[in-house]
């Protein structure tokens, strides 16, 4: 009898240790996934904040070029000529663009499936 509660002590601290070994896992998963949330929407917030100062700095290139009729050489100069380059000029007046024409398909996107609901189709 002595050695069977002695095997079912051990079993028992066995379990206990498992346990504690799990659950101690657990714990150090979910810091884990906070902390790589954390960084997940500090990069999203990053990018937002990049891609809006990148849409005001494209708006404004792009009225002293097409509204003010300055060349891309005279725009640099007013930015100050160490800014910018004349590639990121134009790729932030392009980036401007394509997000302009891509907001004028999605609502025209809008208005027809508006319009196809209207018409009940």
């Amino acid at each position: 009898m002595r050695k069977q509660a002695v095997r079912q002590q051990a079993r028992a601290r066995a379990r206990e240790a498992r346990a504690k070994v799990r659950q101690e896992r657990v714990q150090r998963e979910r810091r884990w996934a906070s902390c790589g949330e954390a960084v997940a929407v500090a990069l999203a917030e990053r990018d937002a904040a990049v891609s809006d100062c990148e849409q005001r700095a494209g708006r404004a290139l792009r009225s002293l070029v097409q509204e003010e009729g300055l060349s891309t050489q005279e725009a640099l100069a007013w930015c100050g000529d160490d800014t910018l380059t004349r590639r990121e000029v134009y790729r932030l007046i392009r980036a401007l663009d394509a997000g302009d024409e891509n907001e004028k398909q999605g609502q025209g996107s809008a208005a027809e499936v508006s319009t196809a609901e209207s018409m009940g189709e």
